[in-house]
């Protein structure tokens, strides 16, 4: 089982909007170009902004001492196989100093945090199992959300971290679950297109399957393909190899798909970015969901 790092922005303002970009010299489908956009990672990583709390220590505060900096986050938890693990970078601003700081667990929301490790330099590179957080927290199950936070004292201040991971737990990979009958969807302010696909898997490999049906559902001769996904055993993330799907596009010829996106092994669901060419032009990259039927 696996867990995927997201990205839950909870910071006032957020991250803006994709840029999009849009061209009018091309046409396919004969019908006006739809919009090019340039999109995003899926983001896997939780950085979590928390409100202003006082700790249990009475010289606790939060905001008033040296708040560390989380980067380079890498790894995912799987549930039932403790060796799965997150590892991530910890900094001071540049010039900043403390007298103690040590890194802090807690699960779901209820934040009854253990101590799991002290930080004595900076920056410092953490790697955490999900054994060595069942220690501290007991059972964890798939689907179960962890919080990592630093806390550091400054002058006799402990202050907490404005900035925290929270990493959800995910399910051990189901070969049977990522393959079937899906629901495609690219929304209209993307591809602008939905309607079911058939996705197999490779007989000798189950993290290789087969997509089917991108291009039939638009009305197209499917007649290339399928398009190839590689779903990486380790972090879930999906490779799409760039594939020729269709001879004929709407006038344009041998149009293809490839690009990249996340599984969840929960639900089965794909979240891709595709990137759509033909011989004639590159169309840009377009958001598209698979859901299981």
């Amino acid at each position: 089982m696996v867990t995927a790092i997201t990205s839950i922005p909870k910071m006032c303002g957020g991250p803006g909007e994709p840029v999009k970009f849009s061209f009018s010299n091309f046409n396919l489908k004969n019908i006006e170009m739809k919009r090019i956009k340039t999109l995003g990672l899926t983001i896997i990583l939780v950085i979590i902004f928390f409100g202003c709390e006082e700790l249990k220590d009475p010289a606790g505060q939060r905001n008033i001492g040296v708040v560390p900096l989380i980067s380079d986050v890498a790894g995912i938890f799987i549930s039932g196989e403790s060796g799965s693990y997150i590892q991530f970078t910890v900094d001071l601003a540049s010039g900043s100093t403390v007298d103690n700081a040590e890194i802090e667990v807690s699960r779901q929301d209820n934040f009854e945090r253990v101590k799991i490790s002290d930080l004595t330099t900076f920056p410092s590179t953490f790697t955490f199992t999900l054994g060595q957080l069942a220690e501290k927290l007991g059972e964890i199950n798939a689907g179960d959300l962890i919080y990592i936070e630093v806390v550091t004292t400054k002058n006799g201040i402990s202050t907490r971290s404005n900035a925290a991971l929270a990493l959800i737990v995910y399910c051990e990979y189901d070969p049977l679950l990522a393959v079937g009958s899906y629901h495609s969807v690219s929304p209209p302010n993307e591809w602008n297109s939905e309607g079911d696909i058939a996705i197999k898997a490779d007989p000798d490999d189950p993290y290789t399957v087969y997509v089917t049906g991108l291009e039939a559902l638009e009305g197209l001769n499917e007649d290339q393909g399928p398009l190839v996904m590689h779903i990486d055993p380790v972090t879930f993330a999906v490779t799409a190899d760039k594939t020729v799907l269709a001879s004929d596009a709407w006038g344009d010829t041998n149009i293809a798909y490839e690009g990249s996106g996340t599984y969840n092994s929960c639900s089965g669901s794909y979240s891709m970015s595709f990137d759509i060419s033909t011989d004639q032009a590159d169309y840009g990259v377009y958001a598209f969901t698979f859901t299981r039927n």
